[in-house]
């Protein structure tokens, strides 16, 4: 049986990537900067500034202070509450869902690359499924991003309840750095289709923002020749 360590550098690589890109998933979950609101009035607001994320509007306040924060009052958001946008209430869903898909998707690539490295021959089922679920994850938190994207360039507003003490509408907004960053670097690195077999050799064909997107191909006698010429010895 051949040794297979050696031909799997793009699918480490590209299992190095999802896990990145896992883990930004998880950081912009919790984010409250997916919007930032710019408010006129500032007697409740006092910095003039609000920001909206899936779960929670918060804002810094000296009059309103929620407990457990010293100078920052936060509201949950429940999407099953009617004022609840739909934009918001899939990117909880969907950002939920990317998570749980991505622990899969790596958990198969970990296993995966056990097998390579103890050179149990699995075939390439493994690689292809962490693929299909890492870019399952990808497309999951695309979604949202842009669908939030769109609500703030088309200036979408919040009917918040009272108790949030946010105005209907802001006198501006605009979409937070520190959301937009990860989103994009987590749709970049994120995309890794790693395969690998007995019979394939993998070779990489492009690189998305970190992300690697291995080629295929296929080898039978003819590994063996190009490995020879390489110099690489198998065994």
């Amino acid at each position: 049986m051949a040794y297979l360590a050696h031909t799997a550098h793009a699918q480490l690589a590209a299992l190095w990537a999802a896990c990145v890109g896992w883990i930004l998933i998880s950081v912009a979950l919790g984010l409250i900067q997916w919007r930032v609101w710019l408010l006129a009035d500032r007697d409740v607001v006092s910095s003039g500034v609000a920001w909206v994320g899936l779960w929670r509007a918060c804002f810094n306040s000296h009059t309103v202070v929620s407990p457990g924060f010293q100078a920052m009052h936060c509201k949950y958001i429940d999407p099953t509450e009617a004022f609840a946008p739909p934009e918001i209430v899939a990117g909880q869903v969907l950002m939920l869902l990317s998570v749980l898909v991505g622990i899969c998707g790596n958990a198969g690539g970990l296993y995966s690359m056990r097998n390579v490295y103890f050179g149990v021959e699995r075939g390439s089922v493994g690689f292809i499924a962490t693929g299909a679920l890492c870019l399952l994850a990808a497309v999951m938190s695309l979604v949202p991003l842009v669908w939030n994207l769109t609500s703030v360039v088309t200036n979408q507003t919040i009917q918040f309840p009272p108790d949030f003490k946010l105005p209907p509408a802001p006198a501006a907004q605009y979409v937070g750095s520190k959301t937009s960053s990860p989103e994009f670097q987590t749709i970049c690195i994120n995309v890794p289709l790693v395969t690998h077999s007995p019979f394939i050799r993998p070779r990489c064909l492009s690189c998305l923002g970190g992300g690697i997107l291995p080629g295929l191909q296929i080898t039978g006698a003819a590994h063996k020749r190009n490995a020879q010429a390489e110099g690489i010895q198998l065994r």
